[in-house]
Order: structure tokens, then C-alpha cells, then sequence
């Protein structure tokens, strides 16, 4: 076992027993991951665990209700990695593949938990989940085929166990995306714009989680100084960045460049809220 993934389990434990809400980066890639496959940048030859990113999810949960936030291709690897026993929703941001592609893999909840498994997302996003999944849905659905029960996130606040959910709209690119608040912890990813009203949902969060893809301008993304400007006018406790790319540079030196309040994101870290 690691250190990164002792330091998991140890700071899980004290979250159980310490009550709340407790938050886990399941990954801070984007949408190719890091390292990218066949190159041989400096960061994708970093040996440092904080330069690893899968792609891009998060796990809210407290003593009564877990809820993952995005599916990508690696969400069985992040449900392995994190030990996951139980899921009481899936909550989709956006229709791309590194947010969706691994739905195929709650085959295993509906399996241990001997249930359909929420998946909340918009109806532009469940058209999307139904053209990649055929086989999921219809009247003669295959054998063995996920068990999915597709609930839509519209304006209001949504309600799953113990948890009060408001959507957060957003832009990428010419793209709606949708972030949440979950009490006093947001989360924002896959953005490049966001109007006022939308921004003051998450005015007094202890904890927020934003995108960055990059140092520098991005067509469908926040640079880290956009992320940056939003988390100081948003002036939560601690902000995070997440949705990394290589281009970003080493996680260690792009740390420096930050307030003190700032943090990259990194794979298996915890956030108590």
C-alpha cells in the first residue's frame, strides 16, 4: 500500500468518527489523463504520485449517503482504489466521455447492492447516456446489462439521502455543464463560463473544488489564473484545482504560484467539510 492511499484510509477513519461530510478526489486529470499515452513530457515522466492524474471525478459522503460526482473510463479503478461498497447516486456534470465513459461499470452495484442505481444529469445528458448505452435501456434490454434508473437535474434543489443538492449552470465552451453545491462544498469542473447568479450558489462555501486546465487561455476551460480570480471573489476557506493537464507543469512548482488558501488537487485527496 502506498502513502498516499495509507493517508486514505487513516483521514477516512477520522471522518467517520468525527461525523460531517467528507470529500475524496477521485481523480484530476482531464480528458486524457496524466501521464497522456505516448508522451514523453517532463510531467508525464514525473515519478512524484501527485503528478498521476485518472480523469477527472470526486466522492461526497457522510455517515448516511454516498454520491460520486462524474463516471469517466476510470471510475472502476477509483471505485477499486477507494473501496467503495455503495453508491446512493451518480451525479453527471456534462455528456463527454471522460465523464461518462465508464457507466457500464455500476453492472457491479446493481449486482452487490440488487438495485437500479440513480444516475442524475440533464435530459441533453441523458440523451447522450441512452445513445452510448443502448443496450441498458429498451423493452429488450441484454442480459446483464447496467440496471439504471435516469433522474433529471433541472433548476431546483434535488434531495438524495441526507444530502440537499443545488445545481450550479455553467458554460464549456458553448457547452452547459453542471456543477453542484452540497451543503457547504462545491464543485465545478469542465467550465470556461459561469454568469453572476450562478457564481453566488456558491458565495460562503467552506471548500471549492474548480477546473484549470492550463497556465495559459483556453477555449473551454479556466486558465489557473481565471480559477484563481473566481476563488478569491468566491473566498471560500481552502479552494482546489482540478482538471488538470500536463501542460499545467509539475504539480510542485505550480503549488508555489498559489495564494495560501489555493491547492492543486491531487488523486486520493480527502477534504473534510
Amino acid at each position: 500500500m502506498t502513502y498516499i492511499h495509507c493517508c486514505i484510509c487513516i483521514i477516512s477513519y477520522l471522518c467517520l468518527k468525527t461525523g460531517g461530510m467528507r470529500v475524496t478526489v477521485l481523480g484530476t486529470g482531464t480528458s486524457q489523463g496524466v501521464p497522456v499515452i505516448a508522451c514523453q513530457c517532463e510531467v508525464c515522466q514525473s515519478n512524484d504520485q501527485h503528478d498521476k492524474r485518472l480523469r477527472s471525478a470526486i466522492m461526497v459522503s457522510d455517515q448516511n449517503t454516498c454520491l460520486v460526482i462524474d463516471a469517466g473510463a476510470d471510475f472502476r479503478q477509483q471505485m477499486l482504489t477507494h473501496q467503495v461498497k455503495r453508491v446512493d447516486g451518480l451525479l453527471i456534470t456534462h455528456g463527454h466521455k471522460d465523464h461518462t465513459g465508464g457507466l457500464d461499470d455500476v453492472r457491479a452495484f446493481n449486482w452487490v447492492l440488487k438495485k437500479p442505481i440513480d444516475i442524475w444529469a440533464r435530459k441533453d445528458v441523458q440523451d447522450i447516456v441512452k445513445r452510448e448505452f443502448p443496450y441498458a435501456f429498451g423493452d429488450n434490454k441484454y442480459p446483464g446489462a447496467p440496471e439504471i434508473n435516469l433522474r433529471t437535474i433541472q433548476d431546483d434543489d434535488i434531495v438524495i439521502g441526507s444530502m440537499r443538492i443545488t445545481p450550479v449552470n455553467a458554460l464549456h465552451g458553448n457547452l452547459p455543464v453542471t456543477g453542484f453545491r452540497i451543503g457547504a462544498f462545491s464543485y465545478l469542473t469542465d467550465a470556461s463560463r459561469i454568469d453572476t447568479e450562478e457564481l453566488q450558489k456558491m458565495k460562503g462555501s467552506r471548500a471549492i473544488i474548480i477546473n484549470a486546465l492550463r497556465q495559459q487561455q483556453h477555449h473551454s476551460h479556466f486558465s489557473l489564473s481565471e480559477a484563481v480570480d473566481i476563488l478569491k471573489y468566491l473566498a471560500p476557506e481552502k479552494g482546489y484545482i482540478t482538471h488538470i493537464s500536463h501542460q499545467m507543469g509539475f504539480h510542485s512548482k505550480v503549488q508555489q504560484l498559489l495564494p495560501e488558501n489555493v491547492f492543486l488537487a491531487y488523486d486520493g485527496l480527502v477534504i473534510q467539510v
